[in-house]
């Protein structure tokens, strides 16, 4: 086969791995595809974390032989028991003769091991057609895996001179109706989102995607003397981190645990951002999206721990000084300024997106 008849069944994986966006985490995104006579046999994609992998779902798709077939999948196959059994193991036993797929496994449990134990087994395996498109897909999770610490983006909805709420705390709505749905979408890409206490008493957001099929990410709250009110939305199920302090009322936390909510004690009057990530690394959240108040993204912001932007601008002006916007200490200088970089925009009737990256 050449390289276009690759990247054409390697971008079918690539688009079935989607499917399972919002219901693998901490696993990734993967599809597989397997072809013979330059036909499709059978097809799958990881749909659940716990679940059967996509090489597995493909497998158990068959309904002709797959030996001397080839799969494609956008990411290295797994050679060790998890949860589900290897499913190195299970190609190796189907048969199949040619293994091509996008990217090594960033997880060093596998990386580089599902692709030696199908050598040894005599199947020839190509690696890296369409990898940057499968590093993208699978950005959170590459992350997580290289650079040690959970995935961060930060997301925000401000005026045109960077206010996302007045002096009084008003900021329903400073973007419009379609700008506010899509914002809600993007939770479905990340494993939690985070807000500080302050947006939970001030708006009681829901912090759901509110889309069926979807599934809700963790909502995790700073609460450095857990203040929350017991009555907020984000307390509908125990789908909840509670970050605080020894500060925090200690028979509040036991009563929040006793409901089923998980709550992290730290053991300092303040929550630092990189002690926090760490700790959520341990628990395996792979990513989260900030999605504020402006004391809480100013914190990541002065971190400089922060991976992706969503920047939402609507055409107001608000003005005044004790206006809210990302707050913290911010840069000395503009020299020093976070500047993102491969930048993209969407529009929404008259407000605008900016989304970028900063590494």
């Amino acid at each position: 086969m050449n390289m276009s008849t690759d990247e054409f069944f390697l971008k079918r994986a690539l688009n079935l791995s989607k499917k399972g966006l919002s219901w693998t985490n901490p696993n990734p995104l993967v599809g597989a595809v397997i072809v013979k006579n330059n036909s499709i046999i059978g097809q799958g994609f990881h749909h659940q974390a716990g679940l059967p992998h996509a090489e597995i779902e493909a497998l158990n798709s068959l309904k002709v032989d797959a030996k001397g077939a080839t799969i494609y999948i956008n990411l290295e196959p797994c050679a060790h028991f998890g949860k589900t059994p290897p499913c190195a193991e299970a190609i190796i036993k189907s048969g199949i003769k040619k293994v091509v797929c996008s990217s090594l496994d960033p997880n060093p449990k596998v990386n580089g091991k599902g692709i030696v134990k199908l050598q040894k087994a005599g199947i020839k395996t190509f690696v890296g057609i369409l990898e940057k498109e499968a590093r993208k897909l699978n950005e959170t999770f590459f992350t997580f895996h290289e650079r040690k610490r959970p995935f961060i983006a930060i997301k925000f909805a401000a005026s045109l001179d960077g206010k996302m709420a007045t002096s009084g705390g008003d900021s329903k709505w400073i973007t419009c109706e379609s700008a506010r749905k899509y914002a809600r979408t993007l939770r479905e890409a990340y494993q939690a989102v985070l807000v500080g206490v302050n947006t939970v008493t001030l708006d009681n957001p829901n912090l759901g995607v509110r889309m069926k099929g979807k599934k809700d990410p963790i909502r995790i709250i700073l609460d450095p003397k857990l203040r929350i009110p017991l009555k907020s939305q984000v307390l509908r199920d125990t789908n909840v981190i509670i970050a605080t302090t020894t500060r925090a009322d200690k028979a509040k936390k036991e009563h929040l645990e006793s409901l089923g909510f998980r709550v992290l004690v730290f053991n300092s009057n303040h929550i630092t951002i990189p002690q926090f990530l760490s700790v959520l690394r341990v628990n395996e959240i792979i990513s989260v999206l900030v999605e504020g108040g402006g004391k809480t993204l100013g914190n990541f912001v002065d971190s400089g721990i922060i991976d992706k932007v969503y920047a939402f601008h609507a055409p107001t002006l608000i003005g005044g000084s004790r206006a809210v916007s990302i707050g913290g200490i911010g840069t000395a200088t503009i020299e020093k300024a976070i500047r993102l970089k491969n930048i993209s925009y969407k529009r929404f009737d008259d407000n605008f997106l900016t989304i970028g990256y900063v590494n």
